[in-house]
């Protein structure tokens, strides 16, 4: 099993930056593609970015593709989501994903994703 605990939002105005941290534990996930996705209130569940096992490919929802950066250390077992810019559109809660099957890429569906964290609220003021 793979736990995943998410930290870093808060309450941030337009403009300003925020950095997400995931750290994995009760097995090392170096082996799997990570993923962010972030979920508003009364919406759906939405990609964010992914990242390959390596931290070699990343992939970005064109939402945020400019703003965002996804990183990974695997000695760390901990994957980021450094967020600048923010806007009051990105105003969600934010999950981690682990994926540990060889499938497709990038990894853009909610069922592509085996395990998640409990989420960390990020709101973005006008």
């Amino acid at each position: 099993q793979v736990q995943l605990v998410e930290s870093g939002g808060g309450l941030v105005q337009a403009g300003g930056s925020l950095r997400l941290s995931c750290a994995a534990s009760g097995r090392s996930v170096s082996s799997y593609a990570m993923g962010w996705f972030r979920q508003a209130p009364g919406k759906e569940r939405e990609f964010v970015a992914c990242i390959s096992w390596s931290g070699g490919y990343v992939y970005y929802a064109d939402s945020v593709k400019g703003r965002f950066t996804i990183s990974r250390d695997n000695a760390k077992n901990t994957v980021y989501l450094q967020m600048n810019s923010l806007k009051p559109e990105d105003t969600a809660v934010y999950y981690c994903a682990a994926s540990s099957g060889a499938t497709t890429w990038p990894r853009l569906g909610v069922h592509e994703y085996d395990y998640w964290g409990q989420g960390t609220q990020v709101t973005v003021s006008s």
